[in-house]
């Protein structure tokens, strides 16, 4: 799957095609690449093999995503970064976040809470994620999901939805496979801009 990926590569860029293929770590002899908007560096290239170890799991999801969606993306990248961890850390936490809240970051919602959850990862304050205010925070939130990430040994060569499922532990385990490719290219597209 992965030499499948590679050779569905677009841009040198690291964009996403409109196909829906992540743009992988080089173009195969004789295709020409997308032409960008803006030149990009090579270094600026996120490998695909990093971010999707495993392929692409089957039956993905995706939700189109506002502004704030984005931006809630984007400082989970940056806290990633901020806390000294890699490109894959940041595609398991932008998949739990897409499960947990589809990027959104959540107040109270009265009956349909679970719980006190709240935030981009729907932590809990009575289970010691933090404070209202904390777990709201993306910067905050992001970086107490990764702390509980590190704890897991590990994570790092577990599927995605094991790792996620290890510190969150969800009610359904599973879900978190199904935004593996979306996050994967949300990190792709921000990782170095």
């Amino acid at each position: 799957m992965n030499k499948l990926i590679q050779r569905g590569v677009l841009s040198i860029a690291g964009l996403i095609a409109a196909a829906g293929m992540a743009a992988g770590p080089g173009l195969s002899q004789g295709m020409t690449p997308a032409v960008a908007s803006k030149p990009v560096a090579a270094t600026q290239q996120v490998s695909v093999d990093k971010l999707l170890p495993y392929g692409v799991p089957a039956g993905q999801s995706t939700v189109p995503l506002s502004g704030e969606q984005k931006d809630n993306a984007k400082a989970i990248i940056e806290a990633t970064k901020k806390a000294g961890m890699d490109e894959r850390a940041a595609v398991v936490a932008i998949a739990t976040s897409l499960q947990e809240s589809k990027l959104e970051n959540l107040g109270h919602l009265g009956d349909r809470n679970d719980h006190d959850s709240q935030g981009l990862f729907q932590q809990r304050p009575s289970s010691g994620w933090g404070t209202v205010e904390q777990i709201t925070d993306p910067a905050y939130s992001t970086t107490a999901f990764l702390k509980g990430l590190k704890q897991v040994d590990g994570w790092q060569d577990m599927p995605l939805t094991q790792a996620a499922q290890t510190v969150q532990v969800s009610a359904y385990p599973d879900h978190y496979a199904q935004w593996e490719k979306q996050a994967a290219d949300l990190v792709a597209e921000h990782w170095n801009s």
